[in-house]
């Protein structure tokens, strides 16, 4: 479905019903909304024909108005505004870019990618202590970690294949003389080389 044939939500209804009867026709007061979210929901608005820009600033329409004092029915708006759609897409100049809003997107996005690029392991965790066994130099054995962690020897190779993957540390194995296996980790960029 496109954004002109979806019918308008209860959000949608709700900020265009506040915005009349509240804000003297003003969205952006009331948009609590942040970033991507925000500039959807006016997009959304907008494609509908329920808001539009005058001096800056968003606005309800006329047919929003008719919406909200029963008028008109959203899907009555909706067929207007897909039979229109080619030439008033045509006439009409692209939605203006709003600086500061792109500013808040922008700083949205990158404090986003900051909590995702922090490790998510404590220092003092069960699988920070199995990942400091695994880089020692001697490297260690799934009874080793089975001490240290209470796990039993399926969760420590589940460990192995799962999560350390996923994280980019690589597993290796030897056989020892002794008969053992002896464990270590790499980074996945070290173990490519």
């Amino acid at each position: 479905m496109s954004a002109q044939t979806t019918p308008i939500t209860e959000r949608q209804l709700e900020l265009i019903t506040r915005a009349h009867c509240d804000a003297g026709g003003l969205i952006e007061p009331l948009l609590t909304l942040k970033g991507g979210a925000k500039l959807k929901m006016i997009a959304s608005l907008a494609q509908r024909g329920l808001i539009e820009q005058q001096g800056g600033r968003w606005r309800i329409t006329g047919a929003a108005v008719a919406i909200i004092q029963g008028e008109a029915k959203p899907e009555d708006m909706l067929a207007a505004v897909s039979a229109a759609g080619a030439t008033a897409s045509q006439a009409t100049p692209p939605l203006a870019i709003d600086p500061e809003l792109e500013a808040a997107v922008v700083a949205a996005e990158a404090s986003w990618q900051a909590v995702q690029d922090t490790p998510r392991v404590r220092a003092d965790s069960k699988q920070a202590q199995v990942i400091a066994l695994l880089q020692r130099p001697q490297g260690t054995s799934i009874a080793e970690i089975m001490a240290i962690t209470g796990w039993q020897a399926h969760s420590v190779r589940g460990l192995f294949a799962g999560t350390l993957k996923k994280r980019g540390i690589v597993v290796t194995s030897e056989k020892a003389e002794g008969g053992g296996r002896v464990y270590r980790a790499a980074l996945l960029s070290d173990a490519a080389v």
